[in-house]
């Protein structure tokens, strides 16, 4: 049988051009996805990518976003819960999630790749995880001039409330203690994105000993150990939200609570789950919003957006 020669060499020139133009990038579940061309029919069922989506310059691209997800309320909405029949009408071919879904709903990511939807799962759980987290989606869409962009942006509003912040005597940088979940009492782990905005703020994480809970950004605090730093507390931060709907009044009637400095002197705040757990350029926002709280006697360089 004769071999002809031409032909394979021409289809090994095109392997290699195809191999060369490809992009790939690795998920948060360490899955390598490769693919030769921006995705244009994509399914968002995590808001911050959505968020991140639109910030890109996309729209038309965004098919279907998820039932909590009210940022383009003219799409369809879909949950992961839902049969993948319904999603796989829409005739995606990208679903964004998050590994708390691939972790829960394995057989949903099983169906759409069976049917050739590509799947990939996104959530930067560390600050260092984040820019990695814009560029990958600015790979996926052939974004990533405006991906880069969102980098500079970042960078450059960080870089002027860090400046900020030299004028803060060092005596005078508050020490924090900043809620995740009210009724376990929960704060969040060390090198977590929220934690990462506490401290760039220019706040002092009072529980860097807390213990991380599994693969995520929460960690398991208790009451005895919160009141065992009550004169540590100069200020009480909570996130508030869907993750933990609580007041300033539930914080200062906690029982116990009343030991707490911050909770003497009236330093209890709640800062929204948006704005500081989120993976968006929202967080920055989110980080002048913690300093305005943390320091008000000085100047609020860099708190106003640029």
């Amino acid at each position: 049988m004769r071999i002809n020669v031409l032909f394979f060499a021409q289809c090994l020139v095109l392997f290699l051009v195809s191999l060369a133009s490809a992009a790939s990038i690795t998920d948060s579940e360490k899955r390598t996805l490769v693919f030769s061309q921006p995705f244009q029919r994509i399914i968002s069922l995590y808001p911050a990518h959505t968020t991140n989506l639109i910030e890109l310059g996309l729209n038309k691209e965004i098919i279907a976003c998820g039932t909590s997800d009210n940022q383009l309320p003219d799409r369809p909405r879909v949950q992961f819960q839902d049969d993948p029949e319904r999603i796989l009408a829409l005739k995606p071919d990208l679903v964004l999630i998050r590994p708390m879904i691939s972790r829960g709903y394995p057989n949903l990511v099983r169906i759409l790749e069976k049917n050739n939807v590509r799947v990939v799962s996104l959530q930067p759980s560390e600050a260092s995880e984040l820019f990695p987290y814009w560029e990958d989606l600015g790979k996926l869409t052939g974004r990533e001039a405006q991906a880069k962009e969102m980098v500079a942006t970042f960078g450059k509003r960080l870089a002027k409330i860090a400046a900020s912040l030299q004028e803060i005597p060092q005596e005078k940088r508050k020490h924090v203690y900043f809620e995740a979940i009210h009724k376990q009492m929960k704060t969040f782990a060390p090198g977590s994105i929220a934690m990462f905005a506490l401290e760039s703020a220019g706040g002092i994480n009072i529980a860097t000993d807390a213990e991380q809970m599994r693969e995520t950004n929460i960690a398991a605090y208790g009451k005895e150990r919160i009141l065992a730093k009550a004169d540590q507390i100069d200020l009480y931060l909570a996130q508030s939200g869907r993750m933990n709907p609580v007041s300033v009044d539930d914080i200062i009637r906690e029982p116990g609570f009343s030991v707490i400095k911050a909770v003497r002197e009236r330093q209890v705040f709640l800062v929204d789950e948006e704005m500081i757990s989120r993976p968006t350029l929202g967080l920055i926002d989110g980080i002048a919003f913690v300093r305005s709280l943390l320091y008000p006697d000085y100047g609020q360089e860099g708190v106003a957006r640029l």
